[in-house]
C-alpha cells in the first residue's frame, strides 16, 4: 500500500548518529557496519560532501555520479543530516516509490533520523471520488471489462488509505476507465466538491505541506512551480534544498511545462464533464445540448481536415491550409458560443460554474495558439490516430528557470549519470540557464577496463544507406552467437526495431523479446527469466532500466541518437542559435546525442559482477571529427575493431 506520509519518531534530538555525510558513508560508519553488502565508496563520500555544502549554502550544485557511484544514498544522508525541508524530485514514478519505500527508510533507519517524510505524486494518480461516484451514475462503459474495473475500484476506495492508483495493480495502468475516475486541474471542484473533506489529493498535499522530506517527481515538480510561477498557488511547501535526480531529463521537460497547449481530449473531456453536470440541473441539458453537440462535432471535422498532414509539424503548416483554417474557425465559434451558454448557466451549481471557467481558458489558450507569429515560442501541432494537440513552447528556458531558482531562495542540486559531455557540464548548464554552478564529476566504481569491450564493427555503411539495418543485423549476430543471447538491441527509430524483429528470428535462436507488444516490466520481467534473451527496444529502454547480472551481457546502439530533424521545436532552437551566430550542430544536437549514447551506453555493466560488450554500429564514430567526442565521453573500456576478440571476451 503507497504510504501518504510517514513519521518516524527515533531520538529526541533531529539526528542520533554524528558525523559528516562523508564520514557516515565511510569505512568506520554506520553504513558500513549496519547495511549488509554495503561498500564504502570514496566516489559516493565525495559527491555525499559537495552535496552537504551545497545545503548548507544554498549553492547551485551539478553533480555527475557515475553509475554504481551510489548517488541516492549520497543525497539522502546529507539532506536528512541538514535538518532542513528538501524536496527530492526524481525522473520517473517508478524510481519515485522505490525511493520513498526502499531506500528513503534504509537510511532513515541507520542514521536514526527524526522526521517526517511524504510522497507526493500528480494528481491523475489518484482516485477522485466525486468522479467515481459520477461515473457510477453515469453508467455508459465502452466494455464488460471496464464494468468489471470499476466494481474493482469501488470495491478498493472503501479500504484504501492513499487513494494512489498504483495500489490496484488489477485495473492496468492504460485503462480508459482512469481518466474517468482521476481529476485534472481543470474538472477539480475544489472547496466546493461534495467529497473535498475525504479528498485524496488534498492529504496527500497537506502531509507534503508539513513533510520535512517530501519526494515527487519532475513532472509534478515543474507543473506546480509553473503554477507557483502564475500566481495560482502552491502545491510543494517552501524548501531549503532542492535535489533533482535523473536531472539529464530538466531541459527538455521545463519545455512541457511552460508550454501553452490544447488537445482534442481536453476539448472532448470539457463536453463531456459538462454533460455529467447537466445531470444534476433540471433543464439545463435542454438548453446546452445545441453548443456541446457543435463542440464535439468541431472537434472531429478539424481532425479530419489535419489528415493530410504530417504527424507532427510547425503550425504555419497547416493554418495555410483553406480546410484548416475554416475548421479552426468553426472550433473557435463553438467554444465560444459553449462559454456564453454556461455563463448564463453558471450560478446553478458549482459544477457548471467550473466547466464555464475551463470553456473560457480554452477558448483564450485557442486564440493564443493559432498566433503563430510569435518570435519567442515555436507553435506546433502534433496528430494521434483519433486527436490532435496545438502547444506554443518557448524557444529559451534558462530565463524562466533562472527565475524560478531565484524565487526559491533554496538551494538546487542537480545529479545524474549523464551531464557532462567531454567531460564539461557546460552544454547541461547552459540550457538550465546556471551560472558559474559549483560542478562534481565522480567516476563510476566499476572497473570498465576489465568487466567492459567496445566492439566497433568494420565495414559498416553510413546510416541512411538504404541496407544499413541488414549490414547491423551481419555484423550483429555473430556477438549474439559469442554472448549466447542475453543483449539488448537499442534503436534509434521504431523503423529499424519493426525491420530488425521481422528479419531477427531467422537468423538467431534466442527467444526475441520486442518493445510494443507487451508492457515495458511485463516485457523486461520476461526478458530476465529467459536467461538467454533478446530484446529489442526503442526511446524508453535507452534509460532508467536496471537488468543486473547475467541475463544481460551485450548492449548493441545501431546509431548516434541525434534528435529526429523533423521536431518542429528542435527545428526552430536551431535556427535561433544559427541567428545569434551558434553552431547548431555542435552547440545542440551533438551534446544531447551525446548524453542520451551514455544513456544507453549505461545499460550494459549495472553492477561489479557484470561482464559485457557495448556494440556500437555507427561508423561515423571513426570516420567523423565529432565521433571522438562521443568515445571520450564514454568510461574507458578497451577497444576492438575484431569480432574475434569479442569471442575471447565470452570465452574467458
Amino acid at each position: 500500500m503507497a504510504l501518504i506520509e510517514e513519521t518516524f519518531p527515533i531520538s529526541d534530538s533531529p539526528l542520533s548518529t554524528p558525523g559528516s555525510s562523508a564520514e557516515l558513508l565511510g569505512p568506520d560508519g554506520p553504513f558500513a557496519r549496519e547495511v549488509p553488502g554495503f561498500v564504502p565508496r570514496a566516489a559516493q563520500q565525495s559527491m555525499a560532501a559537495a552535496v552537504e555544502e551545497a545545503i548548507a549554502d544554498r549553492q547551485m550544485l551539478v553533480a555527475e555520479a557515475g553509475t554504481g557511484t551510489g548517488k541516492t544514498f549520497a543525497y539522502l544522508v546529507p539532506a536528512l543530516m541538514s535538518g532542513k525541508r528538501v524536496i527530492v524530485s526524481t525522473g520517473t514514478k517508478t524510481l519515485q516509490d522505490q525511493l520513498f519505500h526502499r531506500d528513503l527508510p534504509r537510511v532513515r533507519s541507520v542514521l536514526g533520523a527524526r522526521l517526517s517524510a511524504a510522497l507526493l505524486k500528480g494528481r491523475a494518480n489518484y482516485l477522485c471520488l466525486h468522479r467515481l461516484d459520477q461515473a457510477h451514475k453515469d453508467g455508459r462503459f465502452g466494455s464488460r471489462e471496464e464494468v468489471s474495473q470499476l466494481q474493482a475500484i469501488q470495491a478498493w476506495s472503501k479500504r484504501t488509505l492513499a487513494g494512489d492508483r498504483a495500489e490496484l495493480a488489477e485495473v492496468a495502468e492504460d485503462s480508459p476507465l482512469w481518466p474517468r475516475v482521476t481529476s485534472t486541474a481543470e474538472n477539480c471542484l475544489g472547496a466546493e466538491c461534495p467529497m473535498f473533506n475525504d479528498c485524496f489529493v488534498v492529504k496527500a498535499r497537506r502531509a507534503a505541506q508539513g513533510a520535512d522530506l517530501v519526494v515527487v517527481n519532475h513532472h509534478l515538480l515543474f507543473a506546480d512551480l509553473a503554477i507557483k510561477q502564475e500566481g495560482f498557488g502552491e502545491i510543494l511547501p517552501g524548501a531549503h534544498a532542492f535535489i533533482l535526480d535523473e536531472a539529464h531529463q530538466i531541459p527538455e521537460l521545463a519545455g512541457q511545462f511552460f508550454s501553452v497547449t490544447l488537445s482534442a481530449r481536453q476539448l472532448n473531456e470539457l463536453a463531456t464533464d459538462t454533460l455529467a453536470e447537466c445531470a444534476n440541473v433540471s433543464g439545463a441539458l435542454a438548453l446546452l445540448r445545441e453548443p456541446l453537440d457543435a463542440l464535439t462535432s468541431a472537434v472531429k471535422r478539424l481532425r479530419l481536415a489535419l489528415d493530410p498532414f504530417p504527424a507532427k509539424g510547425a503550425f504555419v503548416q497547416i493554418e495555410r491550409d483553406d480546410s484548416v483554417e475554416r475548421e479552426l474557425a468553426a472550433l473557435s465559434d463553438a467554444l465560444g458560443a459553449l462559454a456564453d451558454a454556461l455563463d448564463k448557466q453558471a450560478s446553478r451549481s458549482r459544477g457548471l460554474d467550473s466547466v464555464r471557467e475551463r470553456a473560457a481558458e480554452q477558448a483564450a489558450r485557442l486564440t493564443h495558439l493559432v498566433d503563430s507569429g510569435a518570435r519567442d515560442a515555436v507553435h506546433w501541432y502534433e496528430l494521434t490516430t483519433h486527436g490532435f494537440s496545438f502547444h506554443a513552447t518557448p524557444l529559451d528556458i534558462a530565463q524562466p528557470l533562472r527565475e524560478l531558482r531565484e524565487q526559491s531562495h533554496a538551494a538546487w542540486i542537480f545529479t545524474s549519470a549523464t551531464l557532462t559531455v567531454g567531460g564539461r557540464f557546460e552544454h547541461f548548464s547552459r540550457q538550465l540557464g546556471l551560472s558559474d554552478p559549483v560542478e562534481v564529476a565522480v567516476d563510476s566504481p566499476f572497473d570498465f577496463a576489465k568487466q567492459a569491450l567496445a566492439y566497433l564493427p568494420e565495414g559498416l555503411p553510413d546510416p541512411s544507406s538504404e541496407s544499413y539495418v541488414e549490414r547491423v543485423l551481419d555484423a550483429v549476430v555473430p556477438v549474439l552467437e559469442a554472448s549466447k543471447g542475453r543483449a539488448f538491441l537499442l534503436f534509434t527509430s521504431h523503423r529499424a526495431l519493426r525491420r530488425t524483429a521481422e528479419l531477427l528470428p531467422s537468423r538467431v535462436a534466442f527467444p526475441l523479446f520486442v518493445q510494443g507488444t507487451v508492457p515495458r516490466n511485463q516485457l523486461l520481467d520476461a526478458f530476465r527469466a529467459s536467461g538467454n534473451g533478446v530484446l529489442l527496444g526503442a526511446a524508453s529502454f535507452w534509460e532508467g532500466v536496471d537488468v543486473a547480472g547475467d541475463a544481460l551481457s551485450v548492449v548493441v546502439i545501431d546509431k548516434l541518437p541525434f534528435a529526429a530533424p523533423d521536431d518542429p521545436v528542435l527545428v526552430a532552437r536551431l535556427d535561433a542559435l544559427r541567428e545569434s551566430g551558434g553552431n547548431p550542430f555542435f552547440d545542440w544536437q551533438v551534446p544531447n546525442a551525446v548524453i542520451a549514447l551514455k544513456q544507453g551506453a549505461g545499460r550494459l555493466i549495472r553492477d561489479i559482477h557484470d561482464r559485457g560488450v557495448l556494440v556500437l554500429c555507427d561508423p561515423r564514430l571513426t570516420t567523423r571529427g565529432y565521433g571522438k567526442l562521443f568515445l571520450a565521453s564514454l568510461p574507458r573500456m578497451a577497444r576492438t575493431r575484431g569480432i574475434g576478440d569479442v569471442e575471447a571476451f565470452f570465452a574467458e
